[in-house]
């Protein structure tokens, strides 16, 4: 994945429910809201060690159920796919316009395009 942060919001994305309340909390203004080690710290009342532990745990736990999933791995390569349908869809559609003008060739292409859309979702 891109970097460390975007790589972090991905596994809170889609595992973040697995993680308890302050693991929650700390990872949230951690890498969303971008506050320091420090500031969560003086926020919690803890020191600077036990936030970093905290969020350390947190990001073990979500890229250790990702290992075992690959949820986020596939997710990611379903756009690739994805993309790759729609534009198979629209070069049929053109190749259709230039030499055939079937209109259900032009129907299925478009439900084509619908459907991958909805998958995107």
């Amino acid at each position: 994945m891109k970097n460390q942060t975007y790589r972090m919001t991905m596994l809170f994305d889609f595992y973040g429910e697995l993680l308890t309340e302050r693991q929650k909390e700390f990872f949230d203004l951690y890498y969303n809201e971008d506050l320091s080690l420090a500031e969560i710290a003086e926020l919690a009342g803890i020191s600077r060690q036990g936030v970093r532990d905290v969020i350390v745990r947190a990001e073990a736990v979500m890229q250790e159920v990702e290992d075992k999933t690959g949820i986020i791995k596939r997710f990611l390569s379903r756009g690739v796919h994805l993309d790759a349908i729609v534009s198979s869809a629209a070069e049929i559609q053109k190749i259709n316009y230039r030499y055939y003008d079937d209109r259900r060739i032009s129907q299925l292409t478009n439900m084509i395009r619908t459907e991958a859309d909805a998958l995107r979702e």
